[in-house]
């Protein structure tokens, strides 16, 4: 069996929602604040995409990503529900 595709996952969930709530907010910022900044303000999208790993929609795969393969999501798979 081959292994699952991991390219946007994180070590933990909390670490990914951090990514997140950091990046969400910056990357809104970045088109927000262009009437008072100008093209300048744009520059937040940069640091924004790092930290969401590409576009929110990466981000939310990756979140996805992240959930399935958490300890919990294994151990909670492994014993039948009654």
């Amino acid at each position: 069996m081959s292994q699952p595709d991991t390219m946007f996952a994180s070590r933990s969930v909390g670490r990914h929602l951090v990514r997140g709530a950091l990046g969400l907010p910056m990357m809104v910022a970045a088109f927000v604040l262009v009437p008072w900044l100008g093209p300048l303000a744009l520059l937040l999208v940069v640091p924004a995409a790092v930290l969401l790993r590409g576009c929110p929609t990466c981000w939310a795969l990756g979140l996805a990503q992240t959930c399935a393969l958490s300890p919990r999501a294994s151990a909670a798979g492994s014993s039948p529900r009654r």
